[in-house]
C-alpha cells in the first residue's frame, strides 16, 4: 500500500511540474490566452462593426448626412459650398481632371447620354 501511495504522489508530482497543465507550460498556456484575447477583441470589433452597420439600414434611424446626400444627388442639387466632380457614366473617371469648365455642347451631350442626370 506504502509503495502504490508512493508511486501515486509521484505522478502527482510530476503532473503539477512537467504536465499538461504543470509549472514548465505556464508560459505556454498565458501566451496562448493572450492570442486568444487578441482574437476576440478583433472579432468583437468585427462585430461591431456589422451591428453598426445594420442600425444605419433601420429606417427608424436614418443618418443626416447620408439622406441630405442621397436627397442632393436624386434630385440634382448642390450647395454653394460643394465641390462637384463630372464623371463619366461609362468608365467612371472624372471627365475633365483639370479645374476647367466643360464646353456647353461637351456638357450637353453627357447630360442627353445619362438619362439619370
Amino acid at each position: 500500500m506504502t509503495v502504490a501511495l508512493l508511486g501515486f504522489q509521484g505522478y502527482l508530482g510530476f503532473s503539477a511540474i512537467g504536465g499538461q497543465f504543470g509549472i514548465e507550460n505556464r508560459a505556454e498556456i498565458l501566451l496562448d490566452i493572450d492570442q486568444l484575447k487578441a482574437k476576440s477583441s478583433a472579432l468583437q470589433a468585427e462585430i461591431d462593426d456589422y451591428r453598426h452597420r445594420a442600425t444605419l439600414m433601420d429606417p427608424r434611424r436614418l443618418d443626416p448626412d447620408i439622406v441630405t446626400e442621397r436627397a442632393r444627388s436624386l434630385l440634382n442639387m448642390a450647395n454653394v459650398d460643394d465641390i462637384i466632380v463630372m464623371v463619366d457614366p461609362r468608365s467612371g473617371k472624372p471627365i475633365s481632371s483639370k479645374f476647367q469648365e466643360l464646353a456647353t455642347d461637351e456638357l450637353t451631350a453627357i447630360i442627353e447620354a445619362d438619362s439619370t442626370l
